[in-house]
């Protein structure tokens, strides 16, 4: 077609190459040029409008929102994890569209981090013409025999080989080797592709050339590709930026911002595809006539990638030959006189640009590429159109970058972001300017942020074998992570054995015969009934703490004072001058308690007390009326409030339940009507070895390092003293094989109790994002990566659910004892609970009442929060007491 100058003007008449008559004059060459030069000048002002629209434009796309369409895609492209240093083997790569024309296969082997470096196998294939342009079946049957011809000259026989696919063009990933493309560009039309997953015509074309095992296990564009091929040397790159042919860029974003994905935990590589960014507010004042013309005369005419044509490798020349072509035809440059190659459209690349540009030996360039005799003068005006249309580039790709940047340093809550951003493609590589100008902007754009620049080693090739490989060892590692946690998944069947143990446990220990459930009557009678009244002294004695309460009942309601004691390590494993303790738990160990009155002890300690009181003050009368545990007290405290509540259930610090019984089943206590408080004491369930089904290799490791190995096993399975314990031990063993923080021996996970059980619930909240359970681990001294943070994540979630489906089985246990006691079909009953773990924990409550329904399904059961059990439950029980005396009295 005839070339059209930029002005919409048509080629001035005059031979080719020979000088036009009427040439301007040196002040009208002068504006002429600012003219043409000016065009390409962006302002700051210009490039923070361009930053803003681009980030208003990813958070629209990320959150899903369709109307208006967002200018830019932001797909996900399913690589969830960046490398770390210890991916190994030998891995197939097969790059389209990176290069242009061309495809390139390699062999990439992978040696780790402490390995020797060895160079990638490749070969490189030019891609016919027709190729490019007819029916899509036959660009992957050529890719396919290209993947054969290389591999044919390599020893590699008929082993399996696994594949990454670099195909660098807009698609919709939906799973890391799923990808439908949704537009060919670079100069590629192939029929019957768009819309179609490339990844199976891919896997179908070696499947008809059918002479190598290859899995194709991920497809990656050249972007991505350039973000995981970074040199680990430098630490992470979480940030491609590509500039070749086209331009692109990707980052690891917050999966839980990402709409189309559905998770909320993890982070994920979105592919920004800014190359069809096309705001007209925010591009319209940078864009040039040239820029229009060039559009015009591309095979995808139309604003789609405005971006990318005022960007891009592919379009740099051009813009540059049209700008010179309007100053020569203009009589600004050579004297009016033009060439072949200035009237060419496509005559002018990438490498013509940056060598034009260099001002040593820039005269002579000009005259070999463009085939005319410049002066000095013209040669410095050549430079100056090649400067100010790659500057600009190198801005405007600075300005989307700094969207990025800011939108990171956002959403991950830093007041400074330091960031490596890996960089591929021929522009850095072929214009020594670009990344100076790039550079220089995002500082002046993003300047809270701390941003390395790195070179890519491989994009295309190392980087998508590194995808593969990342791909490969998170798989390895999911295996081995599934394996490990596999015991502490329970099935329905072992939770119903586990409630027809415990049923068996309490009728034994009812009766009086052996059992690890020693179902120890309270003589606690009955429950509340709302007329108890009066002032009661409460003390309270468990964890770590000792509180003092004066309770007052009145017709009003509940009146609470009290004072909380901490309980120093001396004390609570000194001597015991404090029924009878039958063991202590929970981490007391006091001489000369266990098999004493506890009772009697606490009233001496009140002589004892009172006698050492100073002369002149009045003693205060006591009467020790009932000890109760706290386990007692947290039932009586909800049944004040709800008559149904005929349970108690304690899960903190140790765990364990109470319930009404009918005394006609308790063989230790005269009487046959009426009902018995029986205190299980639960937490011992299992001591005689009946929990062994359930028992992990480091539940054993737990209980052999705790002041009391084979005791109290339940607990020890369910507590918020132990499954802090039970994490760690998982954490050792999961970093002993590899899985965790790099195979590398951390030391604080080496330290007993390290791991609190509080952690667990601060990890499981929903309301944190990855980079506060990674806060929370890191404040550990745990250095992990985003990976580890979710499978600690696991195990936590692991260790916590048996402990709640275990709770669980165990109130099913005691609820449908309590039915078929009474004969009923169904039974309707409330649950006082407490206990840190119940109470904090963000899932432990629903997992327990969900496993109870199951259960349990005859059975209506209620959950209670008690406000105060252990203390305002004691007194309770005291008022009830009373009031039962009184009225035996009566």
């Amino acid at each position: 077609m005839d070339p059209i100058g930029p002005r919409g003007l048509q080629q001035r008449e005059g031979a080719l190459g020979c000088p036009q008559e009427g040439l301007p004059s040196p002040s009208e060459s002068s504006e002429l040029v600012q003219e043409c030069l000016q065009q390409f000048k962006v302002t700051e002002a210009q490039l923070r409008q361009i930053q803003a629209s681009l980030l208003g434009s990813m958070e629209q796309a990320l959150s899903g929102k369709a109307s208006p369409a967002p200018a830019v895609r932001m797909l996900p492209t399913y690589v969830g994890s960046i490398p770390h240093g210890t991916e190994q083997g030998d891995f197939l790569v097969l790059e389209l569209g990176a290069s242009g024309a061309s495809l390139r296969v390699l062999w990439v082997t992978l040696m780790g981090v402490e390995g020797h470096k060895t160079e990638p196998r490749s070969q490189e294939f030019v891609i016919p013409q027709e190729v490019m342009l007819g029916p899509g079946q036959q660009l992957f049957d050529f890719a396919a025999r290209c993947l054969s011809e290389f591999l044919d000259a390599l020893p590699v026989g008929k082993q399996g080989l696994q594949l990454g696919f670099s195909f660098s063009f807009p698609c919709h990933q939906t799973g890391l080797d799923k990808s439908t493309l949704i537009s060919w560009t670079k100069g590629f039309k192939c029929s019957g592709v768009e819309g179609q997953d490339v990844v199976q015509l891919l896997r179908d074309a070696i499947q008809r050339q059918g002479t190598y095992s290859i899995d194709v296990v991920a497809v990656v564009n050249d972007t991505v590709g350039t973000m995981m091929g970074c040199d680990l040397g430098v630490g992470p790159c979480e940030v491609g930026l590509v500039v070749d042919t086209g331009t692109n860029a990707c980052y690891m974003e917050e999966a839980r911002h990402v709409a189309v994905l559905g998770e909320d935990r993890g982070r994920v590589c979105i592919s920004v595809e800014w190359g069809s960014f096309s705001d007209d507010e925010a591009l319209g004042p940078v864009w040039t006539i040239f820029d229009r013309t060039l559009d015009q005369e591309s095979l995808n005419p139309g604003a789609q990638r405005w971006f990318e044509k005022m960007i891009g490798g592919l379009y740099l020349g051009e813009l540059v030959r049209l700008a010179l072509a309007d100053l020569a035809q203009r009589g600004v440059l050579f004297g009016g006189s033009t060439s072949p190659v200035l009237l060419s459209p496509g005559s002018i690349l990438l490498e013509h640009v940056a060598e034009m540009e260099n001002p040593s030996g820039g005269t002579a360039r000009v005259h070999a590429l463009l085939g005319l005799n410049p002066r000095t003068s013209d040669a410095e005006l050549v430079q100056q159109v090649c400067a100010a249309v790659s500057t600009r580039a190198a801005q405007l790709c600075a300005a989307a970058l700094a969207a990025i940047l800011s939108r990171l340093q956002h959403i991950r809550e830093q007041q400074k972001l330091q960031i490596a951003v890996a960089t591929g493609g021929r522009v850095f590589e072929q214009h020594p300017r670009f990344l100076a100008i790039l550079q220089e902007t995002v500082m002046l754009l993003a300047p809270e942020c701390d941003v390395s620049f790195i070179p890519s080693v491989d994009g295309g090739g190392q980087g998508v074998a590194m995808v593969t490989a990342v791909a490969a060892r998170l798989a390895a590692h999911r295996r081995l992570l599934e394996e490990t946690l596999a015991p502490f998944w329970l099935t329905r069947e072992q939770l119903v054995a586990l409630q027809r143990q415990m049923r068996e446990a309490m009728a034994k220990g009812l009766q009086g015969k052996p059992s690890s459930l020693r179902m120890l009557p309270t003589y606690v009678r009955a429950i509340p009934d709302g007329s108890e009244r009066g002032d009661f002294l409460a003390l309270d004695l468990g964890g770590t703490n000792f509180r003092v309460l004066l309770v007052r009942l009145a017709s009003g309601g509940v009146q609470i004072t009290n004072q909380i004691y901490s309980i120093p390590e001396y004390v609570a494993q000194g001597s015991g001058e404090q029924g009878i303790l039958l063991n202590w738990t929970k981490g007391f160990s006091a001489s000369d308690c266990e098999g004493q009155d506890v009772v009697y002890l606490l009233r001496e300690a009140i002589k004892r007390r009172q006698v050492r009181k100073t002369s002149g003050s009045i003693p205060v009368k006591l009467n020790v009326v009932a000890i109760v545990n706290d386990t007692v007290g947290t039932m009586m405290s909800c049944g004040y409030e709800n008559p149904h509540c005929e349970v108690g259930l304690i899960v903190g610090t140790g765990t364990n339940a109470c319930y009404m019984e009918e005394l006609r089943n308790v063989a230790s206590v005269p009487g046959d009507s009426g009902h018995m408080c029986i205190n299980m004491e639960w937490g011992a369930f299992g001591d005689d070895g009946s929990l062994g089904m359930l028992s992990t290799y480091f539940d054993e490791r737990v209980d052999q390092a705790s002041i009391n190995p084979g005791r109290q096993r339940f607990e020890k399975m369910i507590s918020g003293m132990y499954l802090g314990e039970i994490v760690r031990h998982i954490l050792l063993h999961l970093t002993s094989r590899g899985v965790l923080f790099r195979g590398q021996q951390i030391q604080c996970l080496q330290t007993r109790d390290i791991f609190k059980t509080k952690f667990l619930s601060q990890i499981e909240s929903d309301s944190l994002a990855l980079r506060q359970v990674r806060a929370i681990l890191e404040d550990l001294g745990l250095p992990l990566t985003s990976d580890d943070a979710l499978m600690v994540l696991e195990v936590c979630q692991a260790v916590s659910r048996r402990a709640a489906q275990l709770c669980g089985a165990g109130v099913a246990a005691v609820v449908e004892k309590i039915r078929e006691n009474r004969g009923l079909e169904k039974l309707t009953v409330s649950v006082g609970v407490d206990g840190t773990l119940y109470k904090l924990h963000p899932h432990f409550s629903r997992l327990v009442e969900e496993t109870v329904q199951e259960l349990a399904p005859c059975c209506e059961v209620t959950f209670l929060q008690s406000k105060d059990g252990s203390g305002k439950g004691a007194a309770l029980v005291t008022a009830v007491a009373c009031r039962l005396a009184q009225m035996t009295r009566v």
